[in-house]
């Protein structure tokens, strides 16, 4: 015979059940989190291995520096102009099966990269192939889906994917200037084609036990967990043709801008700047290699902080650094100054992508909605081309001077200009929709 006592509430139930779909439900974002960071680190650190391959590339076919940074300027146009259509795709299809569109380009890219003989090869199959598998693998297809999952924390979340590209940059140049060294670069874009297709399993596995449970497991109330629980009503979300009305769309695109154009006149020219001013190419790309390294750290620092002191003064910070560090590079002149090769590769390593989650944490900060994906992709194309532009430039400015003085020179004013530019978003857009429809109006 049951006595009272024994009988559970139906409200303690009803609390027994929310606290364990809040706990499953914080667990899948969790890992979602986890292959995010995983897939963007192997979708970044082949396209990152371009800068090895550019030395190579100019020893084996005795191409010129503009010449050999075309492929790579090609790919930072294409990952911009691109953008829109992935967020668009990943708004529609998510980000799984973005995951295994990009797996399957990027292996074909790299399998084909390895019986190049001219340049237009290597434009097709890494400018256009290959990057477009990678933004598959990119920011654009996780950010929004993290932007949702983690609101609270969204600096935190979008800084710990985007550290992975640090992460990429840090293991990519020393092992794949190892492999090259050891096996030919040739054969070192198959062993990557291997790793490539390795991983998709994998990565799409983590992906797919972290999608969010669906709203009959979650309870009727389909509440998130405390840590990513939200402290506030969600706002009317905002549409593309809102955003573009209103200046801080185009601030962020000046922001993407000025931000990639300053990166880029140094980053892919880095190792080739190392190496004439004496520096042994594997010791250099070690070095730069561990200052990558710090781009975890300092990335997810300033995403965390970005929540704390505000996007603006986590993202000026960054651009300090990365200042320091190019004006370190301009007075390194020889082989015997190691110790300005360190400062600069611990100082541009450490902001590498730093400001990147104050700037896609500012963007859902400021357009938030379900069309987040399309708008970072458009913003994104700012980025492409002030990389393009920068990574080319780079290279003719050395082809005319024999030097990369003015283009560390250049990069610097472009971080100013970034700086400019973020600080003017400080107040949020006034939301100004169009016209209404006579449908409305009825």
């Amino acid at each position: 015979m049951r006595t009272r006592d024994s009988v559970v509430p139906i409200d303690d139930l009803q609390r027994a059940a929310q606290s364990s779909a809040a706990a499953r439900t914080g667990r899948s974002a969790w890992l979602l989190l986890a292959g995010s960071f995983a897939a963007f680190t192997v979708g970044a650190g082949l396209m990152h291995s371009y800068a090895v391959f550019l030395v190579a590339f100019i020893q084996a076919f005795a191409w010129s520096r503009a010449e050999t940074s075309i492929p790579y300027s090609v790919s930072q146009l294409v990952a911009g102009a691109s953008s829109p259509m992935v967020g668009a795709m990943v708004d529609r299809l998510g980000p799984l099966r973005l995951l295994l569109l990009g797996s399957f380009l990027l292996t074909l890219g790299l399998i084909a990269s390895a019986h190049i003989s001219a340049l237009w090869q290597i434009i097709v199959l890494y400018g256009v192939v290959m990057t477009f598998g990678a933004n598959c693998l990119g920011l654009v297809v996780f950010v929004p889906i993290l932007s949702r999952r983690f609101i609270r924390r969204r600096g935190m979340a979008i800084s710990v994917v985007q550290s992975a590209n640090g992460f990429a940059r840090a293991v990519s140049a020393p092992l794949v200037q190892l492999l090259i060294s050891s096996f030919g670069w040739r054969e070192t874009y198959l062993i990557q084609a291997g790793f490539m297709a390795a991983m998709v399993v994998p990565l799409a596995a983590m992906l797919r036990r972290g999608e969010p449970p669906s709203p009959a497991s979650t309870g009727s109330s389909g509440a998130l967990p405390a840590s990513t629980a939200p402290t506030i009503a969600p706002a009317p979300g905002w549409t593309l043709a809102e955003a573009a009305r209103t200046p801080h769309f185009w601030l962020l695109f000046a922001v993407y801008l000025f931000t990639g154009l300053g990166s880029f006149l140094v980053s892919l020219h880095q190792l080739a700047f190392a190496v004439d001013r004496g520096f042994d190419k594997l010791y250099a790309a070690e070095v730069l290699g561990m200052g990558s390294f710090l781009a975890i750290a300092g990335t997810i620092l300033t995403g965390s902080l970005s929540d704390y002191i505000g996007r603006e003064w986590a993202a000026i910070l960054a651009y300090g650094f990365s200042i320091l560090g190019v004006t370190c590079a301009l007075f390194i002149t020889n082989a015997h100054q190691g110790w300005l090769l360190w400062v600069f590769a611990c100082c541009f390593g450490l902001t590498w992508g730093a400001r990147g989650p104050a700037i896609t944490a500012k963007t859902a900060d400021l357009f938030p909605g379900r069309q987040l994906g399309t708008i970072l992709g458009v913003i994104t194309i700012g980025s492409g081309i002030g990389s393009a532009a920068g990574s080319w430039a780079a290279g003719w400015i050395f082809d005319l001077s024999g030097s990369y003085e003015l283009a560390f020179v250049l990069s610097i004013l472009s971080y100013a200009c970034g700086c400019f530019a973020f600080w003017a978003l400080r107040r949020p857009p006034a939301r100004r929709r169009g016209r209404p429809s006579r449908v409305a109006e009825a």
